[in-house]
């Protein structure tokens, strides 16, 4: 029996050493193959735990920005990675200087393969170092407007005012301008235009529309809201209002529904005319030559 397994396991060694080829001086076999795999699987699940313990315990304690904490934790994970792969190529036998120069070939494939992809990893690392768009912030890029949730190494995840999540990849953010409602101070003044027919009591305009705009829940008092007159349409006197609020970063598009709704409102209970388009028609006097057929 003793022998039997003997010859078992000298059957397993025999499969797991035979060379498969080689790479500079390291020999190609199943089991560094096999050994090579559970250490990368070690080295994953480990890295996940380093980042947790990292970014949810230590970092947790210190008065970093959730954002900043993010990104550190990124970082070390990423450090983390390379030295477990590293060190498990030591560990199955592998020769690293061999792989130099299999390294810089395979490099300068993926360099003209994978241009995309590598694009979006660096923009990645710019994103995290540099942070000018953190999770959490309300942004626009690219026609895609929502709140960043996650940011990843290669894309960002957007999730737009109807709950749908759009994945934008990170070049866009490097290569496009990108309009942040939540960088540094959140107050912004919207303008919001609409024209009145002529001949409307201007003063009166005036004072509607600047009450209605400074009793607005979410208009800021300080600084207070203006009313600019902007010009002479076609059909209309052209004004814009100007409001300043924090509201762009929240919900935008609800605020500025509610502006024209309650525009709407006071210029009617004014009886001050919102006009449309019109076209007046004059007719020159002159004379009209006018034939008639004879009657057979």
């Amino acid at each position: 029996m003793n022998e039997s397994l003997t010859n078992v396991w000298s059957g397993i060694q025999l499969v797991l050493n035979y060379p498969l080829g080689h790479v500079g001086a390291s020999t190609i076999t199943l089991g560094g193959i096999l050994t090579l795999a559970m250490l990368l699987a070690v080295v994953i699940v480990l890295e996940r735990i380093f980042r947790r313990i990292v970014v949810e315990k230590m970092l947790a304690r210190t008065h970093l920005e959730p954002a900043l904490r993010f990104a550190i934790g990124r970082f070390s994970g990423y450090i983390f990675i390379a030295l477990g792969f590293v060190l498990a190529l030591n560990n199955a036998g592998m020769d690293i200087s061999s792989l130099t120069v299999l390294a810089g070939a395979v490099g300068i494939g993926l360099g003209f393969g994978l241009q995309n992809i590598i694009n979006n990893f660096f923009s990645g690392l710019i994103l995290l170092a540099e942070r000018p768009v953190a999770i959490g912030d309300r942004i626009e890029v690219g026609g895609v407007a929502g709140r960043v949730t996650n940011i990843n190494i290669r894309s960002t995840t957007v999730v737009t005012n109807d709950n749908i999540s759009i994945i934008v990849p990170n070049s866009d953010f490097i290569s496009s301008a990108v309009t942040n409602w939540s960088h540094g101070d959140p107050k912004v003044r919207l303008r919001i235009p609409f024209g009145v027919a002529y001949g409307s009591d201007i003063p009166l305009l005036k004072q509607v529309i600047l009450e209605l705009a400074t009793r607005h829940p979410a208009a800021l008092a300080d600084p207070s809201p203006s009313l600019f007159f902007v010009g002479f349409g076609e059909s209309s006197l052209d004004f814009e209002l100007g409001i300043w609020t924090i509201e762009m970063a929240h919900n935008p598009l609800r605020f500025k529904s509610d502006l024209y709704f309650a525009i709407e409102e006071a210029l009617r209970r004014s009886g001050i005319e919102i006009p449309f388009p019109q076209r007046d028609l004059h007719v020159r006097s002159g004379e009209l030559a006018v034939r008639t057929r004879a009657s057979s």
